[in-house]
């Protein structure tokens, strides 16, 4: 009985995909992925069906008719929150593509972060942090996810400190003799490198 039971899933999956018809206006997924379901019912009927990815995914959240004026931004790190919930005017966040600014309205995106500045602008107001890396989720309904594995306030970055590392990592870097070393040496100068220009931009 469960020899033929991938192929009748296949299947029934397949038919659906044929069915489906193709459009630009994405619906939220369903909670529960009913074909699979009932595919599963007819080949295991004693047997619960499996997770599938949908049951984990929320709903995706209404995009709004109109622009919002402002920007809602979250910027957490992995051992606190740093931003929760703020409404803010524009973001500028360190993409490994280049500075990257995130308005009301902005197109959904993901951006990996590279080692540098994200500046928070609040009317006149500008708040910066040094991150080392993470991800910025810019979703369509002007909401921005911003997750940094490491961040600090850039009026908190001793300048002094900065130097004897960069100092410290490039002589590591002209010593190094393995691939190992010469890789975490060089990830070391590249983010006292940003450091730097941080302090001094």
């Amino acid at each position: 009985m469960y020899r033929h039971a991938s192929r009748r899933l296949i299947q029934v999956l397949g038919d659906r995909g044929r069915r489906r018809s193709f459009s630009t206006g994405l619906p939220a997924p369903p909670s529960e992925d009913a074909a699979f379901v009932e595919a599963w019912r007819k080949v295991a009927p004693n047997i619960d069906p499996p997770k599938t990815p949908l049951a984990f995914m929320k709903p995706r959240p209404p995009t709004p008719s109109s622009i919002p004026s402002k920007l809602t931004v979250n910027f957490v790190l992995p051992y606190q929150s740093e931003i929760s919930n703020k409404e803010v005017d524009m973001v500028i966040v360190p993409a490994t593509t280049g500075q990257m600014g995130v308005l009301p309205g902005h197109v959904a995106t993901i951006a990996e972060l590279k080692p540098g500045v994200l500046s928070v602008h609040e009317g006149n107001e500008v708040t910066k942090y040094f991150v080392s890396s993470g991800f910025a989720f810019i979703h369509a309904n002007s909401v921005t996810d911003i997750v940094a594995v490491e961040a600090v306030p850039v009026d908190r970055i001793d300048p002094s400190l900065v130097q004897k590392g960069l100092a410290d990592f490039t002589q590591k870097l002209n010593s190094a003799t393995t691939d190992l070393e010469k890789s975490e040496a060089q990830i070391g100068v590249d983010v006292h490198s940003a450091l730097n220009a941080a302090l001094s931009g």
